[in-house]
């Protein structure tokens, strides 16, 4: 456990060296327990996503890095890949290609290139897989779009997420 939280506290220096330089991504540890974070990720150009900020849970585990995060979408998202109902989220690096040389930072990283290049062979939501598969782009599109108008579309003058500290990703 020494070493995870030693590893922890590495990468949260590192995420604090790297603000400035990745921002659409803010990772925030939780004030009172290093194994949990969230991230908030700017949804990827030219995508349904573009202009919506999503929010994901992190619960690392006290064997990380030998063990990967599990991690979880806090916004609601019509992606193949992502259980809507919970936010599970369908991403190899999560589960069997992990290494530890991923960081939270780099897991973020892949996500954000999984909202962009979905997976529609191996859905979690149904729906937006059938979609894709199905060759009905525009349909899957239309979907994802309105719920991030929805769910993950900042409301003009009020943070999407706030925490006791800071309040990350004001609308303008």
């Amino acid at each position: 456990m020494q070493a995870s939280r030693a590893r922890l506290f590495k990468e949260y220096k590192e995420v604090q060296r790297e603000k400035a330089v990745d921002s659409d991504i803010q990772l925030v540890c939780d004030d009172s327990n290093i194994f949990k974070w969230t991230a908030l990720i700017k949804g990827p150009s030219e995508t349904p996503f573009e202009g919506g900020v999503f929010q994901l849970a992190f619960a690392v585990p006290e064997q990380y890095p030998l063990q990967p995060p599990q991690v979880r979408f806090l916004t609601k998202i019509f992606h193949p890949n992502v259980h809507f109902k919970t936010g599970e989220i369908c991403l190899d690096i999560l589960k069997n290609a992990w290494s530890p040389a991923w960081t939270l930072q780099s897991v973020c990283r892949a996500i954000i290139a999984l909202m962009a290049h979905p997976e529609p062979d191996s859905p979690l939501n149904c729906d937006s897989g059938n979609l894709l598969r199905s060759g009905d782009l525009r349909g899957y599109q239309s979907m994802a779009r309105m719920y991030t108008r929805l769910a993950a579309m900042p409301k003009k003058g009020k943070p999407i997420f706030s925490t006791p500290n800071t309040a990350l990703f004001h609308a303008i």
